[in-house]
């Protein structure tokens, strides 16, 4: 492996200037391609004390045999060779901004003498107009269908165009009015390009006027007595509605605006985009990427900009761009953005109103976008079986983990300490096999102790349920000399009595040594332990100076991760839960003559502060063994002290009208 004080650059080399750098493997393949405003800056920080860089970063400049440079005057031409280098270089430490799939695209031949809309996928044309991109061909195709009604522009192929133009008959769809036949001369070229010019400037978002005008034409129609034509105008206007409905309005200002938003975690992100012209969603489009390098979100956006708009023509360029993070070199993206479009392009972060709503959106779909392809990929048994045979492999196992176990704890500084345990087996969680803890022997905020204390807990139970069940004791004969893990007199699994083929603890070193230091003081020595640290994704190992760092494209790191996460994930709800019981039973420990039964009877009735103090005083002496007098209590301790806050919880909303009445208290507003 090079190292990276063999190829570093000798001082005083390295232009202070804007440029794009290249690393490159001893092989000469490019492996890493970035841009910087200041190339002696930004390659200076590459060859500091590799320590000191993140891991993936130390992979990279450890792989690389040499780097190269390249010198230009502006920061936007450093942005347009950078995407240019990427494209032709395929860098493997770049990012991977790769589509899963092509996304149709409505498209009008305007560049011939009967332009014909169609939609398809794949590289865009010169003089063609594009409209999307969109997630489904069915649902464009289902759009034109009632546009056409209106507008009956030419949507054959060139075979069938020509054949109808030799028989002198149209096709289907110039009988049932769905074409003006220009094939047959029904329409001059002239009227039929006035007809295309009408459905893309529907298409385009200006729907009101062509509305608007259709229903004057059905108003006239209808003075005159023509009732046949105005019927016909009505059930024009009544299929445009429709085609509307289709693309809802998100924007009332009509704004024309691509809204992207990310999802990531610390191996992938996932990458959404709205597309809106005339205020409503025109297309959608999203993919999910590995993430190969220690980039913060304002990279991701800039990246994944210079993918989206790369390859696009000016027209598909909107006015405005809005990202949920400005990269570090917002000017020269702009600046790109505005040379590729032939106009002013503002790329900004929206703060209130319908386009944070609407950016709020767009990151949901993000984040079921990650979470719909995390669990398509833990559904795979081939892709879990490699899984469990990478982490076999990389901790040295004898045999593959079957069952793990992971642990984490959770607090609040150092109050309502708990931990969780969750449980996968075969690669899958097994949700009724998960348990918590309520930590009582320590005091304070310290992990460490804390995961010694539920390591010692969780495995003292199994080594009781083993004991209890060894034969006289309950053992099922059949079964040999082997402890029975099946309680006979429930019939149910012991709750403690699986021996975990792998234990995780979210943490570093000092998790790892209290979970090994809590199995070895129970003389248990057939059990691996190994913990993931959050920030780096490393894999640690009792009593190993340094961290196992498993590639980036491992399934076994995926599967650690997908553990540690849910494990997280189980420990926070009930700390939560815990953390609310506490808040309720607080606020309720000055009202006299209320004991700690009652206290519990209120929370198991109420199950929140927030719904205790929204609570009627008759409902509150509903509770079995709470009078009236308790109850008004009761109401009157969890009551405000500050008089404009007493003011403002005793405003309410009708959930259903919006209006504000004067008698809910301010916890239900929505």
């Amino acid at each position: 492996m090079p190292d990276p004080a063999s190829y570093r650059p000798t001082a005083g080399s390295v232009p202070d200037q804007p440029g794009v750098y290249r690393f490159l493997d001893p092989s000469g393949r490019v492996i890493y391609v970035g841009k910087a405003k200041s190339l002696r800056s930004r390659l200076g920080s590459y060859f500091q004390d590799i320590l000191q860089l993140h891991p993936r970063t130390q992979t990279m400049v450890s792989t690389a045999g040499r780097v190269d440079w390249t010198v230009v005057s502006t920061e936007v031409e450093a942005l347009q060779l950078e995407y240019s280098w990427i494209k032709q270089f395929d860098p493997r430490f770049n990012v991977k901004y790769r589509d899963d799939k092509s996304y149709p695209w409505l498209a009008v031949t305007m560049n011939e003498e009967f332009p014909r809309v169609t939609v398809g996928r794949g590289p865009k044309r010169k003089g063609v107009r594009y409209f999307g991109p969109y997630s489904h061909a069915w649902a464009i195709r289902e759009t034109v269908d009632l546009i056409l009604r209106v507008f009956p522009m030419r949507s054959c192929s060139a075979g069938v165009f020509k054949r109808s133009a030799q028989i002198g008959r149209p096709c289907l769809l110039g009988y049932i009015g769905k074409c003006s036949a220009p094939c047959v001369g029904r329409v001059s070229a002239e009227e039929h390009r006035d007809i295309v010019e009408d459905f893309v400037s529907f298409v385009s978002g200006r729907t009101d006027e062509h509305v608007a005008r259709i229903e004057r034409q059905m108003r006239a129609a209808a003075t005159e007595l023509d009732f046949e034509r105005a019927a016909r105008l009505r059930d024009d206007v009544g299929a445009l509605r429709r085609a509307m409905e289709k693309n809802a309005v998100v924007l009332g200002d009509g704004t024309d605006a691509d809204v992207l938003a990310l999802t990531e975690d610390p191996l992938e992100v996932a990458v959404q985009i709205f597309n809106v012209r005339g205020g409503r969603v025109r297309g959608q489009r999203g993919w999910v990427a590995d993430k190969v390098d220690d980039a913060g979100t304002g990279d991701l956006v800039e990246r994944a900009l210079a993918q989206l708009y790369g390859g696009e023509s000016g027209e598909a360029i909107p006015r405005e761009v809005l990202v949920p993070a400005l990269p570090a070199d917002t000017g020269a993206l702009e600046q790109w953005l505005c040379d590729r479009r032939g106009g002013r392009v503002a790329v900004r972060v929206p703060q209130r109103g319908d386009k944070h709503a609407l950016m709020q959106t767009v990151e949901r779909n993000a984040a079921q976008t990650l979470a719909v392809h995390k669990t398509k990929r833990a559904s795979d048994l081939t892709t879990r079986n490699r899984a469990l045979e990478e982490l076999q492999r990389g901790l040295g196992l004898a045999e593959a983990p079957l069952r793990i176990e992971c642990y984490d704890v959770s607090n609040l500084q150092g109050t309502q300490v708990v931990a969780s345990m969750v449980v996968f087996e075969d690669g899958l969680p097994r949700k009724s096999e998960y348990r918590r803890f309520v930590i009582k022997g320590v005091t304070g905020q310290n992990d460490v102790a804390s995961m010694h204390e539920t390591l010692t807990r969780r495995f003292r139970r199994m080594l009781d349920d083993q004991v209890d069940a060894q034969p006289g004791f309950g053992a099922d004969p059949a079964d040999g000399d082997g402890p029975l893990l099946v309680d006979p007199e429930t019939g149910r699994p012991r709750k403690f009595a699986y021996a975990p083929g792998l234990v995780v603890v979210d943490g570093g070193p000092p998790q790892v040594a209290a979970a090994a230091k809590a199995l070895t003081e129970l003389a248990i020595t057939d059990i691996p332990v190994c913990g993931l640290a959050k920030r780096l994704e490393e894999v640690w190992l009792p009593d190993d100076e340094d961290p196992l760092v498993l590639p980036r494209t491992s399934e076994a790191l995926y599967l650690l991760q997908r553990i540690r996460d849910e494990a997280h994930r189980f420990a926070i709800s009930h700390h939560r839960s815990r953390r609310s019981r506490s808040m309720v039973e607080s606020a309720l420990d000055e009202v006299p003559g209320l004991g700690e039964v009652r206290r519990k009877s209120l929370l198991l009735r109420f199950g929140s502060l927030k719904r205790l103090r929204a609570a009627s005083v008759d409902e509150i002496a509903e509770v079995p063994g709470v009078g009236r007098r308790t109850a008004e209590s009761v109401a009157r301790a969890l009551q405000p002290a500050d008089p404009a806050a007493s003011a403002r919880e005793q405003a309410r909303v009708n959930t259903a009208t919006g209006e504000i009445l004067d008698d809910q208290p301010a916890g239900d507003r929505s």
